[in-house]
């Protein structure tokens, strides 16, 4: 991800994925699962569908039905993914690459979670996890070395910073765990008793 428009498109080929929205209700659910497009503008989202069209990943037709407060000239025209546009959503929802696990990119990512295979979502966690381990050092290091210098209110909001941090850590080492037990358990249900590894020789859990 490039900049805040390629995170964008992705946030909305993800809702189209569902099957088709129109401009509005696509607006409604991004601001609704995404915060940081809580306050994103039809002057932002037009131009990214626009843009989206061009490169053939998704196709407008006029709608009806809506009710009439919707029926602007806008409203009217229904978003669908074309079957480049489903490709490219798959190939992206594939990769794990370091940009899956920057902020915005990683809310976006986890939204789509649900559609990506589970060995993709945990790398993606493991790499969030490192991710903000590093922050949190980082912080904790830039705390030590300043804190003569810091007034009582900066101290404060250093130290409420390292909370959420603790707190996302902890998070992401839940759904780690969940994911590496999903992961294993199709092999674990598959091992029979002449075949299962004795107890006390069993690997230590991650």
């Amino acid at each position: 991800m490039r900049n805040r428009s390629d995170v964008l498109d992705l946030a909305i080929l993800g809702r189209l994925g569902s099957g088709p929205l129109h401009g509005y209700e696509l607006r409604k659910r991004l601001a609704a699962t995404l915060g940081m497009f809580r306050s994103l503008s039809f002057g932002s989202l037009y131009p990214r569908l626009r843009a989206l069209e061009a490169n053939g990943w998704i196709t407008s037709a006029p709608t009806t039905a809506l009710p009439h407060a919707l029926a602007s000239k806008r409203s009217r025209v229904s978003y669908e993914l074309t079957a480049t546009g489903k490709e490219h959503l798959a190939q992206a929802l594939a990769a794990s690459d370091p940009a899956a696990w920057d902020d915005d990119v990683f809310d976006v990512r986890f939204s789509m979670f649900s559609e990506t295979d589970p060995q993709t979502r945990l790398r993606i966690l493991e790499g969030r996890r490192t991710r903000v381990l590093e922050r949190r050092e980082a912080t904790r290091a830039a705390a030590l070395k300043n804190r003569e210098r810091r007034d009582a209110y900066t101290s404060e909001l250093q130290r409420h910073g390292l909370e959420l941090l603790d707190k996302e850590v902890g998070w992401l080492e839940g759904l780690i765990a969940s994911e590496r037990a999903s992961v294993a358990a199709p092999a674990a249900i598959a091992i029979t008793p002449t075949t299962a590894r004795p107890q006390a020789e069993a690997e230590p859990p991650a």
